[in-house]
């Protein structure tokens, strides 16, 4: 059926029409037999010449349909079809998110991994139609979602990633950089960002030089995410024959800490912005919106067709006002015509 509602909820407005109906038929009872207690029928017309009762009740009536029209036009309601032709501008933003086991360190609740899955999850809520994909990283990289529009695909993915998504251990984030500025789906240059996520640690992957080729060489910014605490550090949890400890090495538990200095020195030579997650809140949609969109130019993508509906409300919406107009023109009082013959009557 050729037929929408956009909100169709407003419809439960329309007890609204009844209930005044209501009180208007209450209020000309109580009017009726006010008047047959003051007088009768022949002694009113004579006393108030002028009163007319079946104009006031048209004017309920007119007031009613008004409110109808106007509640209905709330709803939204389309029909009829065209197809539009839409240019849809974005950038590309391709995503580096460390899996290594540094990233299981609970000094950001439940633990820096899944607190950076929830917050990458809530940004894709304010993506202004942009292409973004996801490279993970340990102690290899490797891609994980191409770039997509496809916002539900790319979440089914990142709710999947663990620390089992990378074959080797280790934290490889030059590689990570490089892997995703080759993950591209073409080499022009400009409109692209690199958003990296970790918590620093880098096993002499030249992650700074990475960042600087990726800016210098190719446009492409690098926004990078500190994760933790950069002060005390976190342990690393680990299990062994099921039980739950935390990581060991040499005989003592290792300590992790973000690596702050590393992070600061990509984001600038890579053209971007450096942001501290820390160990309290955070806000990806604000790093999107006052970072990454501000800095890095949108461009124009491929011209899209889309089937819309045509909205039909100011149908509705301008009937209403111009029966609300004549409502408020239109007097409650008789014609003066009938007041003359009434007059010479009385």
């Amino acid at each position: 059926m050729d037929f929408k509602l956009d909100n169709i909820q407003y419809l439960h407005l329309l007890w609204i029409v009844p209930v005044l109906a209501g009180l208007f038929v209450y209020g000309f009872t109580r009017k009726a037999q006010a008047m047959r207690i003051f007088a009768t029928v022949n002694l009113f017309d004579r006393l108030m010449p002028t009163v007319s009762i079946r104009r006031q009740k048209i004017k309920a009536a007119i007031l009613l349909v008004s409110i109808s029209l106007l509640i209905f036009a709330a709803t939204g309601p389309r029909w009829g079809r065209k197809i539009v032709q839409l240019q849809r501008k974005g950038i590309d933003i391709m995503v580096c998110l460390d899996v290594s086991r540094s990233m299981l360190a609970s000094d950001i609740a439940p633990n820096r991994l899944e607190r950076a899955k929830f917050e990458l999850g809530d940004m894709l809520g304010g993506l202004k139609g942009d292409r973004i994909g996801l490279v993970t990283f340990a102690g290899n990289a490797s891609l994980t979602c191409p770039l997509t529009i496809n916002y539900g695909a790319y979440r089914m993915a990142l709710n999947e990633v663990d620390t089992r998504s990378a074959v080797r251990g280790g934290s490889l984030i030059g590689d990570a950089v490089r892997e995703a500025a080759d993950s591209f789906s073409d080499n022009q240059k400009g409109h692209k960002a690199i958003l990296l996520i970790t918590d620093g640690e880098d096993h002499e992957s030249f992650p700074v030089e990475a960042a600087r080729d990726a800016w210098q060489n190719k446009k492409i910014r690098v926004f990078t995410v500190g994760v933790g605490d950069a002060s005390r550090g976190a342990r690393i949890p680990a299990k062994k024959s099921g039980q739950s400890q935390y990581l060991q090495h040499n005989g003592e538990q290792v300590w992790s800490k973000l690596d702050v200095t590393t992070l600061q020195e990509m984001a600038i030579e890579g053209g971007g912005d450096y942001y501290p997650m820390g160990t309290s809140d955070a806000d990806f949609r604000v790093l999107y919106e006052e970072h990454i969109r501000r800095k890095v130019e949108a461009r124009e993508l491929e011209m899209s067709r889309k089937e819309m509906q045509y909205a039909r409300f100011q149908w509705f919406a301008g009937l209403a006002l111009l029966l609300l107009m004549i409502e408020t023109l239109m007097s409650d009082r008789k014609a003066a015509k009938g007041l003359e013959v009434n007059a010479n009557e009385f």
